[in-house]
């Protein structure tokens, strides 16, 4: 299997060497950068399998390193923040962040959301190809299509989506999506799910505000529903 590589973002060289010290002893290859024009280059040339990136950075955030890279890659997003209000962890969502860890934080807790979202989702059918309307989705290439458009979607809006629609109908509750997509220890708060869904609303659906595909289901989750 593969070396799975990491890039690790952020100004402060002792969160990077400590952060980048327990990864190694993981097995991840491990790229640095400690100011958002140098994280955009090393992303690019490297194509790393996940990014840890600070929010915080010197010629440019977090935030716009965070958008920028999404122009090119779905490369999984972990949100480095000081800034520990729902909103400011929704700003990073809404701008393609896969997840979040808040300042002061525990190695530990890093590697464990690193190694959640670098894994296939527990639980899912192995389906390599599900057609639902007008979506279609291809799981070995992680490629949707709406109507024939293309759609980029993070590694987390892959697997909320990929979930959904391959059980038509069902019924996810929050904490179940949570469960299957970030794992049993994911300590969030309770609208990252509802921020990925509106997400993937505005890719896939004609009317996000309206939706088709993704219904909520009050007082209950949310499903997808092939009409």
């Amino acid at each position: 299997m593969a070396i799975k590589k990491v890039l690790v973002v952020d100004d402060d060289h002792k969160i990077v060497e400590l952060v980048s010290l327990y990864l190694k002893r993981d097995g991840y290859k491990i790229f640095t950068a400690y100011d958002g024009d140098e994280a955009l280059s090393v992303a690019k040339e490297n194509s790393p399998d996940i990014i840890v990136l600070d929010l915080m950075l010197p010629k440019k955030s977090g935030l716009e390193v965070c958008s920028a890279i999404r122009g090119f890659s779905d490369v999984p997003i972990i949100m480095l923040t000081a800034k520990a209000t729902d909103e400011d962890k929704i700003i990073g969502l809404e701008n393609g962040a896969d997840d979040y860890v808040t300042k002061p934080f525990s190695p530990r807790e890093l590697a464990a959301r690193i190694r959640v979202i670098l894994r296939r989702v527990p639980g899912e059918r192995n389906v390599a190809r599900l057609i639902r309307g007008d979506v279609e989705i291809d799981a070995p290439s992680r490629k949707v299509t709406v109507a024939g458009r293309i759609v980029n979607l993070t590694s987390i809006e892959f697997k909320i989506l990929q979930t959904l629609a391959n059980e038509n109908d069902r019924i996810f509750s929050r904490s179940e999506l949570i469960e299957r997509i970030m794992g049993f220890d994911f300590h969030g708060f309770d609208r990252t799910i509802d921020v990925h869904i509106l997400n993937i609303r505005k890719k896939i659906e004609d009317n996000y505000k309206k939706p088709k595909y993704i219904q909520t289901v009050y007082g209950a989750g949310y499903k997808f529903c092939e009409r």
